[in-house]
């Protein structure tokens, strides 16, 4: 096996270690694209390996731009082994260039995910204060600010609500809605609509 073939091979394990470090934060941007909200959290338990994935794909590709930067031995300059002298495409630094941005992207995923969903904020009229409650919800499956922007929007998009602030880091996410137009169960029901599952309120 060649230097080039090898650098080729490394860029492809490269790309495929880096779409596997986003996976758990770009099911829920795909979910809500395709209106399969329920599948949000398919991948939430790849989130602990996502540190190992990150430093897999940052050697691999550290590996195979090694490959195709490294001085070539005589053998490789005597050798003819390409009539053409061209290589394939797939073989090129261009190639591997776009394969290490594609995969930076990739790794960057959850800080900008949430440019996907769509801003539905709405002002909401409270005619009696009274009927304006709090409850904050705690919420299994979260692991990144994509998770925390699909719950957002799936509990927006109910009458009612005020407020609402989500954390993956804390595991909950605090509601402020106004009682006469939704209520807690309904509320509950839509963030288990997007995978992510209450397990108590208060």
């Amino acid at each position: 096996m060649t230097a080039k073939s090898k650098s080729g091979k490394w860029a492809g394990a490269g790309l495929l270690s880096a779409v596997a470090a986003s996976l758990c934060c770009i099911a829920p941007v795909l979910a809500l694209i395709s209106g399969a909200s329920g599948v949000a959290s398919t991948f939430s338990w790849m989130e602990p390996f996502r540190p190992y994935l990150i430093g897999i794909t940052v050697l691999v590709l550290a590996l195979a731009w090694y490959q195709k930067l490294k001085p070539k031995t005589k053998e490789e300059i005597d050798c003819n082994c390409d009539d053409d002298g061209k290589l394939p495409f797939m073989q090129t630094k261009k190639f591997l260039g776009m394969i290490t941005v594609f995969a930076a992207l990739m790794l960057a995923f959850p800080y900008y995910s949430g440019i996907f969903y769509p801003d539905n904020k709405k002002e909401v009229i409270i005619m009696d204060s009274s009927n304006v409650q709090n409850i904050s919800f705690n919420i299994k499956g979260m692991t990144c600010s994509s998770c925390e922007e699909h719950v957002n929007h799936a509990v927006s998009e109910l009458k009612g609500i005020v407020e609402i602030k989500s954390s993956y880091e804390k595991g909950n996410a605090k509601v402020k809605f106004d009682k006469s137009k939704t209520n807690i169960e309904e509320i509950e029901k839509a963030i288990n609509s997007t995978g992510y599952k209450v397990t108590d309120k208060n």
